[in-house]
């Protein structure tokens, strides 16, 4: 496989990968452009054994979109809509409590929630939401609320991101998810999400939360309008802070679903852009712990060949996620924890059922 690498010309990257040196944005670039993948995912591959050997993560969890009334409405964004929108809707603290009480009967150890940017809903709710679901399931770790939607909040809450964080945390949050940060480009944002929080605030916002110890994911839309050095230099970014901080805890490549956006005219992404998007990601993010191939985003039987092309997880159960599925997302709404260990056997990998900070809670 060296020779493959070699011969496909990426053998000084193959070298610096070995001695675990930094790749720099000429080297992502070439890794993006040579049409040898496998050379490209066998490259992804040295970097996530020697991170993460033969493990392959997934956790039971539970999604639960509170709201989808947002003011932003980004052009590549399905959920999002108008408040006076037929297809608008919003729960009420004790509907999302519901959800959580409804499933209680789970060995689940994460909800996940994250909503629209809603102009009405007051901070307390967000509060209140928190301390709800703790209520009824004490020892669930939350994970929520993007860093569009922290900004958001510390305007509503006329207090600094700092302060913001600190009650919000008081209050159930245990971190972050990493949604928002699209393509943090500002062409890209000009074009396709005006109104929402620039690059460098979501950057800003995940900061400040892992200097309070609050961890956080980070993604990337990919496969719309970007150019490939716009990849690269989010990509950057996010090593910078990382570098800085410390606190990401999983890098998730999210691909584009076209269908019922305003880029509805844009082409789904094909099984080689998913999977190269993984596997350089993993080469170049040298200090994020984890890369996600995201079953709900990719499919799962993609999801498992991404497993030997830089990714060590594969997100979990899910249960009822919307944002993919009302852009077209054919994938189902949810999958069992037996199914996510079959696929991880099948994939010659070892199935690790991990909480949100990959604490190990089992192996099988």
């Amino acid at each position: 496989m060296d020779a493959m690498v070699r011969n496909a010309g990426l053998g000084d990257i193959l070298d610096k990968i070995r001695a675990g040196e930094r790749l720099s944005l000429d080297d992502g670039r070439r890794l993006y452009e040579t049409p040898e993948i496998l050379a490209v995912g066998y490259l992804a591959n040295i970097v996530r054994e020697r991170q993460n050997g033969d493990k392959a993560y997934f956790i039971y969890n539970q999604h639960i979109n509170y709201s989808n009334i947002c003011t932003n409405l980004c052009k590549f964004c399905a959920f999002g809509k108008d408040k006076k929108s037929p297809q608008a809707y919003e729960m009420k603290v004790e509907d999302v409590v519901r959800k959580v009480r409804d499933r209680l009967d789970e060995p689940i150890t994460e909800i996940h929630m994250v909503g629209g940017i809603h102009p009405d809903l007051p901070y307390s709710y967000y509060l209140d939401i928190l301390r709800g679901i703790k209520s009824v399931r004490p020892e669930v770790h939350i994970q929520a609320f993007t860093c569009v939607e922290i900004a958001h909040l510390a305007e509503l809450a006329g207090k600094s991101l700092a302060d913001t964080l600190i009650e919000l945390r008081e209050a159930g949050l245990g971190s972050m998810p990493g949604g928002g940060a699209e393509v943090f480009s500002p062409r890209i944002r000009a074009i396709t999400c005006e109104k929402k929080l620039s690059g460098e605030g979501w950057l800003e916002v995940a900061k400040t939360a892992h200097r309070l110890g609050l961890r956080s994911n980070a993604t990337m839309l990919y496969g719309h309008i970007e150019t490939i050095d716009e990849r690269l230099e989010h990509l950057e970014a996010l090593r910078r802070a990382q570098d800085e901080t410390g606190g990401f805890l999983t890098f998730i490549p999210l691909a584009f679903h076209p269908k019922n956006t305003e880029m509805a005219d844009l082409s789904r992404t094909s099984g080689i852009d998913d999977l190269r998007n993984i596997a350089v990601s993993r080469c170049f993010l040298d200090n994020f712990p984890h890369i996600k191939g995201y079953w709900v985003m990719i499919g799962p039987k993609l999801a498992q060949v991404a497993l030997s092309f830089g990714a060590d997880d594969m997100d979990g159960t899910v249960k009822e996620e919307l944002i993919t599925h009302m852009a077209g997302g054919e994938t189902s709404g949810a999958m069992a924890d037996t199914e996510l260990i079959r696929l991880i056997r099948e994939a010659g990998r070892k199935p690790v059922e991990r909480d949100t900070l990959y604490n190990v809670i089992r192996e099988y």
